[in-house]
């Protein structure tokens, strides 16, 4: 696998050593070991999965600390732009994000560390995500981000007037406003 770290400390972009011949393809998603080799400490208890169609931009979700979820995120099939924003207070990048495009074709990997909200726009028709966490799903310590936040300044590469946003979606807070504990 290649490792690349972004601008953003903590951020990776993980390439997968992808088999292919005639048959298809086969490649390991996530290797504990090889992560740890890496210098990644990351041991995922659950695995989720969405499907989405053109347009729609889920976030910008992270939970509360004590129950922040590092994450792992890749696309089966389709395209996103994948977005993460830093939320740590003392990080010299907080309040910036990266993007990064990840396809069932790329088969790019976007691990996403505690601290962090998270979310992502479809740009193709149809796109089945996957994503592993290292914490539970809590909800009471769930919470949200406006995905279009003025501050943020994030190219979602969707026109606005394609957007497809869950009500619950439309009522997070501006940037400023949220909540944070990192």
């Amino acid at each position: 696998m290649i490792i690349t770290k972004t601008k953003i400390d903590g951020l990776l972009i993980i390439e997968p050593k992808v088999f292919s011949d005639k048959r298809g393809y086969f490649f390991e998603s996530w290797n504990q070991e090889l992560a740890l080799e890496n210098g990644i400490s990351f041991n995922p208890i659950q695995h989720n999965e969405s499907s989405s169609g053109y347009g729609v931009i889920r976030g910008l979700h992270y939970q509360l600390a004590p129950f922040g979820q590092a994450k792992l995120v890749r696309v089966v099939y389709g395209k996103v732009l994948d977005v993460a924003v830093d939320l740590r207070k003392e990080s010299p990048t907080f309040g910036k994000h990266h993007a990064v495009e990840l396809s069932g074709e790329n088969k790019t990997q976007f691990l996403i560390p505690k601290g962090f909200a998270h979310g992502f726009a479809v740009l193709s028709e149809r796109a089945v995500f996957s994503y592993m966490c290292d914490e539970y799903y809590n909800p009471q310590s769930e919470r949200g981000i406006q995905f279009d936040d003025t501050q943020l300044k994030i190219d979602w590469r969707i026109v606005p007037k394609d957007y497809i946003i869950s009500e619950k979606d439309t009522k997070n807070p501006a940037f400023k406003d949220a909540e944070m504990n990192f």
